[in-house]
């Protein structure tokens, strides 16, 4: 997927991962555009920190991932093809757009 984002919007620069895409990411990010560099920037926790802790940026991702599971589609891994879900996840955020334009709220 990192591969055909970076491919398609070609002004992006960033990439948030979570700790534990520490490994080989990295690497396979660096190589990903010769000229127009993609930087990969790992979002972890402090080892001594216990608890809920919010870290920059990962709250809009858990925060999206929550309106998708709204999805009754979205909430069980039906779809046999990733086109059809990748489409379907389109829908949802589709969805969600307009009627957050049309003031109507959420789902």
């Amino acid at each position: 997927m990192l591969a055909i984002l970076a491919q398609a919007f070609h002004r992006l620069r960033l990439i948030w991962a979570d700790g534990g895409y520490a490994g080989a990411l990295q690497g396979w990010v660096a190589a990903l555009r010769p000229r127009a560099k993609v930087t990969l920037e790992i979002v972890k926790r402090s080892d001594g920190d216990k608890g809920l802790i919010v870290l920059p940026k990962r709250w809009i991702v858990e925060r999206t991932f929550g309106w998708l599971n709204r999805c009754r589609r979205l909430s069980k891994d039906y779809e046999a093809l990733l086109t059809h879900r990748e489409a379907f996840t389109y829908i949802a955020l589709s969805h969600l757009m307009l009627r957050r334009l049309n003031n109507k709220g959420t789902f």
